[in-house]
C-alpha cells in the first residue's frame, strides 16, 4: 500500500475510484492491463489519501446525480476494512443528497448497510454484485482473496430484505472452466431468489490483453494444466475471448431472464443505474 495526493476524484460522469490496484487476486482481472498505465505493482495498492476532502468539494458544487464506484478497483478490498474510506464517502453522499451505486464482490459492503439504507430512503442506492461461478471451490480458485459466491448471494438476500435494489454482473465466463449450463442456471436461480433488478452479460467470455493475459495464463498453468495451450491455439491474441458455447448459453440466459422479468439489456440497466430520482425531501449542505 502507498499513498498519493490526487488532483481529482470524480469523473465528468460522476464515477470515482478510491484505490488503484487490488488484492482480490482474480485471475482474469482486466484492470491489470497495461493500457491503464499503472506504474506500480498491482498488489501494491495506491490509496488516494485526499479522496474524502476532494469528494466533499465536488459534491458541494455538482448537480444531484448517482455517484458510482468500482469499475476499475473494488471499493471493498480488504484494505477498506482498516481505512473505512467508503464509510466516509457514503456519509458525504447521504448528507449532500446524492445517490449511490457500486460494483463489488465483497461481503464487506454489509458493514455499511445502514448508510446504504439511508441513502436509498432519501434518494437511491443500487448495489452491483459480480458473480462468475456458482461453485464455491471453483470461485476460490478464480477469485482467491474475496468471499466465495455463497456469501455474495447472502449479501444479495440481505439487501433485498432491506429493499435495496441489486444488479448482478454475470461476467466473465471462462471458456472450458465455467461456461456450462449448470453454472448459468444456478447463478440465475440465485438471482431469482434474491429478486435482482437486472443481470449484465454481454457475452459468455472474457477479455484478454497485454498485462492481464500473461497473469491469466500463468494461473491457468497453476490450476488448469494444458488449458493455456488450448487458449493460445483457439483464441490467439484476441481481445474478446468468446466461449464456444456462447450462442446456447446466451439463449438460455435471455430465456430465463425474460421469463422472470429480470432486465437483461445492458443499456437499459445502465440507464437505470444512472437515473437519479427526484424526491421532495432532498437537502443540500453548504
Amino acid at each position: 500500500m502507498h499513498y498519493v495526493k490526487s488532483k481529482t476524484i470524480l469523473s465528468k460522469n460522476n464515477g470515482m475510484n478510491l484505490y488503484r490496484g487490488c488484492s482480490h487476486g482474480c485471475i482474469y482481472c482486466d484492470s491489470r492491463s497495461k493500457i491503464y498505465g499503472m506504474d506500480h505493482d498491482f498488489f501494491n495498492i495506491e490509496v488516494k489519501e485526499n479522496a474524502i476532502e476532494l469528494l466533499k468539494k465536488e459534491l458541494k458544487k455538482r448537480p444531484k446525480a448517482m455517484i458510482g464506484t468500482g469499475s476499475m478497483t473494488d471499493p471493498y478490498i480488504p484494505l477498506e476494512e482498516e481505512l473505512n474510506y467508503m464509510g466516509k464517502v457514503l456519509k458525504l453522499i447521504l448528507d449532500y443528497g446524492f445517490g449511490f451505486t457500486c460494483i463489488t464482490k465483497s461481503d464487506l459492503i454489509l458493514r455499511d448497510l445502514n448508510l446504504l439504507k439511508k441513502i436509498n430512503e432519501k434518494t437511491k442506492t443500487v448495489v452491483q454484485m459480480t458473480i462468475t461461478t456458482y461453485d464455491d471451490e471453483l470461485s476460490r480458485i478464480l477469485e482467491p482473496n474475496v468471499c466465495a459466491t455463497s456469501k455474495r448471494i447472502e449479501v444479495l438476500k440481505k439487501l433485498n430484505k432491506e429493499n435495496i435494489p441489486t444488479v448482478v454482473w454475470l461476467s466473465p465466463i471462462l471458456p472450458y472452466i465455467n461456461d456450462n449450463e449448470e453454472n448459468i442456471n444456478k447463478i440465475i436461480d440465485a438471482c431469482l431468489k434474491t429478486n435482482v433488478k437486472g443481470i449484465i452479460c454481454f457475452n459468455m467470455g472474457l477479455t484478454l490483453r497485454e498485462g492481464n493475459r500473461e497473469y491469466f495464463y500463468k494461473k491457468l498453468d497453476t490450476h488448469f494444466p494444458s488449458l493455456k495451450e488450448k487458449y493460445i491455439n483457439e483464441f490467439g491474441k484476441r481481445y474478446a475471448v468468446i466461449s464456444p458455447n456462447n450462442r446456447n448459453l446466451m439463449r438460455l440466459f435471455k430465456k430465463l431472464t425474460d421469463e422472470n422479468n429480470i432486465l437483461n439489456n445492458p443499456q437499459e440497466i445502465f440507464n437505470y443505474l444512472r437515473e437519479f430520482p427526484e424526491k421532495t425531501h432532498q437537502t443540500t449542505l453548504i
